[in-house]
């Protein structure tokens, strides 16, 4: 394991790795979170027709959820070569996955065309986008934060973070455009498919820009160090197996810690529209405004939150946010039986809000907790595991508690849950603002010291 504190990058080079990232996980959570946009407005019918409204609706959420279930395959084997052979050349190769997948969907013929193939195709499709988006997060973040200084690691950090709400800004604006200047049927026919084929444009200016960073040079070190070893014929674990045996505790922080966050954004930004358009008969457009808006809101709050959690510390930015999103479930179902603009656009916003507080420091907080030649690993799976049983299902879930109970009561409470199950994570984890990336070794996190810990406690 390397040792000591790296230095700090020349100023430029990092600046020049946070907009690579920055751009990358936009242009991945916009093709993510198109996917779920378009199973809330039309994939139900364009797919599943012979359903009624709602489950065809429910249907198309199923489809969406099973790209979850491919996430921690990809978290797994983008983290093993991600820690074996760099963050980079992965972090290119999720991005042409992503692209491509998400650029056929794009093209891929109506149920009325093809029958049954078109959901099949659709899925298959979903679990490459799922695959892909595995890899992206962790490489993305621990890009940036092995590039920076402890000291403002969480506001650096976070800029990649701000790639999921830039991502599903585009994503709903470029959506909201189509249902502005089209009618529903041209909308249902070919309109939905724009978005996706705009993807394999992106995708290029996102490579071109990705190419241009290097890898970062705590790894470089962590890598030399294993490469010595090697030589001198020490056994080195594969990643996940040293990650497991290692950092279990972390991996179980970590997925707590993602509970409250994926299931209130995925029901903030996806199921919203379900229930605005299919319960409430609010229009599309008003419904994608209000997410618009919000999504815009969020991406300037990001980093103010990073920046906030390198002043206060990772922990107590967290349990705000946690806490926040559990309490305003029941108001922001409130807000929506109201049907008035400003009021959707108050209820979307301030869950976001509280989202930010949470995701604004998970990256740096993550990386924080993972050995350097098993971070990518660690910090992917803890992140990848908790979106099979948080993000895969939450608009499954309050799709179908809102069809049994017909009231949104039973969905706040479900929320309200998983922010419970976020505030016991995050309690059980050590505070891990300021610490240098480079002395955390095997068993460190949230169950044990760093080097430096040790060395002050044995000198006391």
């Amino acid at each position: 394991m390397a040792s000591g504190t790296t230095a700090p990058p020349p100023p430029a080079s990092l600046p020049r790795v946070v907009a690579a990232s920055l751009i990358g996980t936009t242009i991945e959570w916009y093709d993510y979170f198109l996917y779920g946009s378009a199973a809330a407005l039309v994939f139900g019918r364009v797919f599943f027709p012979e359903s009624d409204p709602l489950t065809g609706t429910l249907l198309s959420f199923l489809t969406y959820a099973i790209g979850f279930v491919a996430r921690p395959v990809g978290a797994v084997v983008f983290g093993h070569y991600g820690d074996r052979l760099g963050r980079k050349k992965l972090l290119v190769i999720s991005l042409l996955m992503m692209g491509l997948s998400t650029a056929l969907i794009g093209c891929v013929p109506g149920y009325h065309t093809i029958g049954v193939a078109a959901p099949l195709l659709l899925t298959t499709l979903r679990l490459i986008q799922g695959f892909a988006l595995g890899g992206e997060w962790g490489g993305a973040v621990l890009l940036v934060s092995e590039h920076g200084e402890a000291r403002r690691r969480g506001f650096w950090a976070s800029w990649p973070q701000g790639g999921a709400p830039a991502g599903n800004l585009i994503a709903v604006g470029v959506l909201s455009l189509m249902t502005t200047v089209l009618s529903d049927d041209a909308f249902d026919s070919w309109g939905w498919r724009v978005p996706f084929l705009l993807s394999a444009v992106l995708v290029m200016i996102g490579l071109w820009i990705r190419l241009s960073v290097d890898e970062s040079p705590l790894f470089k070190e962590a890598l030399a160090a294993a490469e010595r070893r090697k030589a001198e014929q020490w056994a080195e674990r594969p990643p996940l197996v040293a990650v497991v045996r290692d950092h279990w505790r972390d991996i179980l922080v970590a997925m707590g810690a993602r509970m409250a966050e994926n299931i209130s954004y995925y029901v903030i930004t996806a199921f919203v529209l379900t229930y605005c358009v299919e319960h409430l008969k609010i229009d599309k457009q008003t419904s994608l405004n209000a997410v618009l808006i919000g999504s815009a809101v969020q991406f300037c709050l990001i980093p103010l939150f990073g920046a906030l959690s390198d002043r206060v510390g990772r922990k107590p930015v967290y349990l705000v946010g946690a806490v926040g999103v559990g309490l305003w479930s029941w108001a922001f179902f409130a807000l929506l039986d109201t049907r008035s603009f400003p009021a959707l656009v108050v209820a979307v916003t301030v869950g976001l809000i509280f989202h930010s507080a949470m995701y604004a420091p998970q990256a740096a907080f993550f990386s924080e907790l993972f050995a350097t030649r098993m971070r990518y690993t660690g910090a992917s799976i803890g992140a990848q595991l908790s979106s099979v049983a948080a993000g895969a299902p939450a608009p499954l879930i309050a799709t179908a508690l809102l069809g049994s109970y017909g009231n949104s009561t039973p969905i706040s409470v479900y929320v309200g849950l998983a922010a419970l199950i976020t505030v016991v994570a995050v309690l059980a984890a050590r505070e891990t603002r300021g610490r240098d990336l480079a002395a955390i070794e095997p068993g460190d996190g949230a169950a044990a010291r760093t080097t430096a810990d040790r060395r002050t406690a044995a000198s006391t």
